[in-house]
């Protein structure tokens, strides 16, 4: 037994904010309360910490398989628990396409030997995410398929769009959308605006990605099915989804740390760590995402972590891939930007981190009670440190926010009661042997 005494513990889910305990036997927290005691428990001293709910990304690329010289599933689970996390959900854009229970059996089980962080994988929408053909949904998400998705690409028809929600409700499926209209976007590397023009390079308008927000908000209501925006980027697209959610349909989304923080501007160095898709908008979009963030009309942040080799991203601008390695900067760049600025309350935040996407994605976490996983996430509040990617441990180190002086890093992580991070550093493992 593990027992936590005298954190700091933020749990919306049980209204709880205030120094407690919590008590661990094996994977499962047993109590939670004040002074508690247990014999023969190792206790661990948290006075001065904040202890959260483990932390949920579900938006996450692990290049595997396929692609594993950019990432692999360990090193995409020791760059999420590094970075706080304890479960998150891989995109199924891979090499091959998750469109296979074969794939989706290797995902889960390898993630579960690593042991640092929960996988559960999406798959397409569509047969190797060509846009033309629905996968076995039924089939996959009976293997422990928990969302579909063809990210990294819009569906193009509007009428497979469709079929997939309708099978999809059958057993209460979510769609995650991204949404890009494929011809509008062209060749398109950067938001399309004054500074794309001063810089020369070929611009990506907010409609590209506001026309299959409009239409697959209205296929969503057509078909009384779940939907979730990927990734949103645009104030017009805010202002669309909270219209439709008031209209009562049953529509979710997410944004970035990125597409908070940054803006078109950051782009003016030709910085290729700068180039994502949807591209960094303009500081009246990022307002806007902030607002609707703080209000509950944005449900919930993920990193869309998306890393690259280096030869990958030093390249011209044009040529460079999209995407920012986020899993491990994600947590800071929250506390420090909004709750330490004041515009987000502690339970706000692992409202938006961990009990929301837990809701969306119908998981038993985002909670401290009783009963629950021990998925626990430990700040250190007072810790400053410098984002240096050299210390990442993920294989990607394409982030725009090298040399940032952030707080709010995890200090301890506890996975399923076990420790995958102590003092900031990951707790390293041989086998299936943890030393």
């Amino acid at each position: 037994m593990i027992l936590l005494k005298n954190a700091f513990v933020v749990d919306p889910a049980q209204q709880l904010e205030g120094v407690c305990d919590i008590l661990i036997d094996h994977e499962k927290i047993v109590a939670v309360g004040e002074n508690l005691s247990a014999e023969q428990a190792q206790i661990v001293d948290l006075t001065g910490k904040i202890l959260l709910p483990g932390l949920i990304d579900m938006h996450v690329h692990l290049r595997d398989p396929g692609q594993e010289y950019k990432e692999d599933i360990l090193s995409g689970t020791r760059a999420a628990a590094h970075g706080g996390f304890t479960s998150i959900v891989s995109m199924p854009n891979t090499q091959p396409p998750v469109d296979h229970e074969a794939i989706v059996q290797s995902i889960i089980s390898r993630s579960r030997a690593y042991g640092y962080a929960d996988v559960y994988p999406a798959a397409c929408i569509t047969k190797g995410q060509k846009g033309e053909e629905i996968t076995e949904m039924g089939l996959l998400h009976k293997q422990g398929v928990i969302a579909f998705t063809d990210d990294g690409k819009g569906v193009a028809h509007a009428g497979v769009m469709r079929k997939a929600m309708d099978y999809s409700r059958i057993f209460g499926g979510v769609l995650i959308s991204h949404c890009e209209d494929k011809d509008l976007l062209g060749e398109g590397v950067m938001n399309e605006g004054i500074v794309s023009t001063e810089l020369g390079l070929a611009g990506i308008p907010n409609a590209v990605e506001d026309l299959m927000i409009s239409r697959d908000l209205m296929l969503a209501k057509l078909t009384n099915s779940r939907l979730h925006i990927a990734h949103l980027s645009t104030k017009s697209g805010l202002a669309m989804i909270k219209a439709a959610k008031d209209d009562g349909v049953s529509v979710t989304t997410e944004v970035t740390p990125h597409h908070l923080f940054l803006t078109e501007e950051n782009v003016r160095g030709y910085d290729t760590n700068t180039k994502v898709n949807p591209p960094l908008r303009t500081q009246e979009d990022c307002q806007a995402l902030i607002e609707g963030l703080i209000n509950g009309d944005i449900d919930c942040i993920v990193t869309d972590h998306a890393p690259h080799a280096r030869e990958d991203k030093e390249v011209e601008y044009d040529y460079a891939a999209f995407g920012i390695s986020g899993l491990e900067t994600s947590l800071p760049l929250v506390w420090t930007n909004l709750y330490l600025s004041g515009k987000m309350t502690l339970s706000q935040l692992v409202t938006v981190m961990s009990r929301r996407p837990a809701e969306i994605l119908g998981l038993d976490k985002g909670t401290l009670k009783v009963g629950s996983m021990a998925d626990i996430t430990i700040v250190d509040p007072i810790v400053e440190k410098i984002v240096d990617s050299k210390e990442f441990a993920s294989k990607g180190i394409n982030t725009p926010f090298n040399g940032l002086l952030l707080k709010g890093w995890p200090d301890k992580v506890y996975k399923a009661g076990r420790l995958v991070v102590d003092g900031g550093r990951l707790v390293e493992w041989e086998g299936n042997a943890w030393i």
